[in-house]
């Protein structure tokens, strides 16, 4: 997959498409999705163009990578899901149904997330 400027989360990180917002900082940006799968459903982007973790993980200097995860625990915080749990995705690839190629990770929680499936 390659990074591609057009997608929606670069949309959304350009401000050409508004979002509700949940944290923002440097290093990310989270809001809530505009189809939510659970009672909450975060989305959290890099700032950077990153297509996926690998990408990411290879690419990202030490500080962004760093400021990416403390981005996701600020807003797991922030969503008051830490004493009740929550469920944290990344879908990378075809075959792991990764539709925007940029990395993005769900949570999900506020109710019983309830077992995987497919």
């Amino acid at each position: 997959m390659v990074y591609d400027i057009n997608n929606i989360f670069a949309k959304i990180l350009r401000r050409e498409i508004p979002n509700t917002t949940i944290f923002e900082d440097e290093f990310v940006l989270a809001f809530h999705d505009i189809t939510p799968a659970k009672k909450i459903h975060g989305i959290i982007i890099p700032k950077g163009a990153y297509v996926d973790y690998t990408d990411f993980m290879q690419n990202a200097n030490a500080e962004e990578i760093a400021g990416f995860h403390n981005g996701i625990i600020t807003t797991i915080k922030a969503l008051n899901l830490t004493q009740n749990g929550y469920r944290l995705i990344t879908n990378i690839g075809e075959h792991g149904g990764q539709e925007v190629p940029h990395l993005h990770f769900h949570i999900l929680g506020g109710e019983v997330v309830g077992e995987l499936t497919e």
